[in-house]
């Protein structure tokens, strides 16, 4: 007993884990359709499928038709048949002869009754026919007003999708927008880092932590030097500047008080050319 309760439970259970596995393959299924399935391609398929059935119904209205006339022939054949021994009968009795006008009615008699079968057939082809007429035009019209449904569907949900798509891609949250604005991030992350990466470069280099791989190897105290001697011309340059506008202020005073304020631009000129270009003056005792 205990053996077999313990084989049913085990039974249930797998039963239980068998219906959870089908339930979740037929949600992710249910899922992975919905996902695929687009509405504009189902009416399609559903509009043929109704055109397809209404091609069988005008197949089975002309099958019908055709029935009907076949019928309709032949009854015409009887009929014409029966006219003819109705004739021959009459005939027989003008000449004498009862017996072949017997016959001749008893041929007639047999080809009415065929008659009368096939007016009754012929009666129910007319009605099957008008039957499956009438259907046929209902179905055209369902057909037609599907159809235009079908269209106006299409439309709105065309419209919805691209209103969607487009709303995304203004938003931001589209798959194809988002790699696009990925993209851009990253470019700009490499872009800045490149940046950074030339002006930390251009500055080591400017400072002499870093040597020039192809030129030759700096020297810092080499460097020091050179900027040294550079400050040091900027200062001997300077103090030559002050020197020469320093001798030249006093001539400038003197031709003032001498009333040559309006000499010519050329006699003021050489008290702005420097002192290294101007000409030596001649030294007490020497001649000119």
């Amino acid at each position: 007993m205990v053996a077999a309760k313990k084989l049913m439970k085990g039974t249930a259970a797998r039963m239980g884990v068998m219906k959870r596995v089908s339930l979740v393959f037929k949600a992710k299924a249910n899922k992975a359709l919905d996902k695929m399935e687009d509405p504009r391609e189902t009416l399609d398929y559903s509009y043929q499928r109704q055109l397809e059935l209404l091609t069988k119904v005008r197949r089975g209205v002309a099958d019908v038709a055709t029935s009907r006339k076949r019928v309709e022939l032949q009854m015409n054949q009887l009929q014409q048949q029966s006219n003819k021994l109705e004739d021959q009968a009459r005939k027989a009795l003008g000449m004498g002869r009862e017996d072949l006008a017997r016959g001749a009615l008893e041929r007639k008699a047999s080809a009415q009754g065929q008659l009368n079968d096939l007016q009754a057939q012929y009666a129910q082809l007319q009605a099957e026919e008008e039957k499956l007429t009438v259907a046929s035009q209902r179905l055209q019209s369902k057909v037609d007003a599907f159809r235009t449904r079908k269209e106006t569907i299409k439309a709105t949900y065309t419209a919805a999708e691209a209103q969607t798509r487009i709303n995304e891609a203004f938003s931001g949250i589209s798959e194809e927008m988002g790699d696009v604005g990925m993209a851009i991030q990253r470019a700009e992350d490499k872009t800045a880092q490149m940046q950074a990466r030339a002006g930390a470069i251009d500055e080591l280099m400017a400072s002499g932590a870093l040597d020039d791989a192809i030129g030759p190897r700096r020297d810092d105290i080499q460097s020091e030097l050179d900027m040294m001697a550079a400050s040091s011309d900027v200062e001997s340059e300077l103090s030559r500047l002050k020197g020469e506008i320093t001798a030249g202020a006093p001539k400038q005073l003197e031709g003032g008080a001498n009333g040559n304020s309006q000499a010519p631009q050329e006699q003021a000129q050489p008290a702005s050319i420097p002192a290294a270009e101007r000409p030596a003056e001649p030294q007490d005792g020497e001649g000119p």
